[in-house]
């Protein structure tokens, strides 16, 4: 695989989004889960993305334990700033410095490891400065707990304040065919500006774009696309299953299927770019992994921006709780 740099540390240009894993996405499988990063790293993936709030801790544990015997393989790269209320559901955002502190502890020990190599800021809290979250961060750095920072869907502006106080290494923002955003609000041009690696999370759509779904009844009881995300709920399902249908007919002629060809388009962002697709499945990261190495024309590339166009696509990307952390 192609290799991709995030500040000092070498990955692979493919990581692996272990989110769903934990939950999300209908029922879960650790046996699975486990085998699956295991052949990651045999394929020459070495990111491994994961989140505090991932089943309550229980992702960064199920990660932990994968790696505990192939560490030294692997680019462990978490989260802290979501709060998960009584419910589960209801999240709060926190950024303050002890809490910052904190986190860290509890990752490092669910992790069962010495230090985190990637650790990001999962949501801006607007109550704190970014300079206090940053400074608090920079701390875990100068005490050998943390290698690398970066920020998880911020602003360009807010972008900016925080690499003042210490360098970042990465920002990570969803980036698809058919969620550009990024490319209009100041952040991608911000990231270059400054030097800092843009971790493509959701590449996939969620999954939307690997044409493995063709209505609503394809869809596990417990996942949260239908439940929570306005592009998979009636109505804007339908429209954007043409789209997906679009995508299909594109890989198949190509010879390659929907998802390597969605993937390759996001490889071919530029060199400083790292795509970190979710399974949890060996098939399904098998099959992903190819597309790190496809290579596409200029025209090629033209096809798939013009078969998947980010304006026709029925819905927003997140739900209303999610686009207020956002600032939406």
């Amino acid at each position: 695989m192609q290799i991709g740099r995030i500040g000092g540390l070498t990955v692979g240009a493919q990581g692996l989004g272990c989110a769903g894993m934990s939950e999300f996405y209908g029922p879960t499988d650790d046996v699975e889960s486990a085998a699956t990063i295991h052949r990651a790293l045999d394929l020459g993936v070495t990111l491994f993305d994961t989140a505090d709030i991932y089943g309550r801790g229980a992702n960064e544990k199920l990660l932990g334990q994968a790696l505990a015997k192939r560490r030294d393989e692997a680019v462990i790269a978490t989260k802290f700033g979501l709060v998960r209320a009584a419910d589960g559901f209801a999240r709060t955002v926190c950024g303050d410095a002890g809490y910052v502190r904190r986190a860290c502890e509890e990752s490092l020990r669910r992790l069962g490891v010495d230090h985190i190599d990637l650790y990001y800021q999962h949501r801006v809290d607007p109550a704190v400065p970014i300079e206090e979250t940053v400074a608090a961060m920079a701390g875990l750095v100068a005490a050998g707990k943390v290698r690398e920072l970066g920020l998880s869907e911020a602003g360009a502006a807010t972008i900016r304040r925080a690499h003042a106080v210490h360098p970042l290494a990465a920002v990570q923002c969803e980036w698809s065919l058919w969620t550009r955003d990024l490319e209009q609000d100041g952040v991608l041009r911000t990231c270059r500006e400054l030097g800092v690696t843009l971790v493509a999370a959701s590449p996939l759509g969620r999954g939307f774009l690997t044409g493995r779904f063709t209505s609503a009844a394809d869809f596990e009881p417990l996942d949260f696309r239908r439940a929570t995300q306005p592009r998979f709920a009636d109505g804007n399902l339908e429209r954007n299953l043409a789209i997906a249908a679009r995508l299909q007919a594109l890989a198949h002629r190509h010879g390659v299927t929907a998802a390597q060809l969605a993937l390759a388009w996001v490889h071919h962002r530029g060199a400083d770019v790292v795509a970190i697709p979710g399974t949890k499945r060996r098939k399904y990261l098998e099959e992903n992994v190819i597309a790190a190495d496809l290579v596409l024309s200029e025209s090629e590339l033209g096809d798939l921006s013009a078969a998947v166009p980010a304006a026709a696509v029925a819905g927003e990307r997140c739900d209303p709780a999610m686009a207020r952390q956002l600032g939406l």
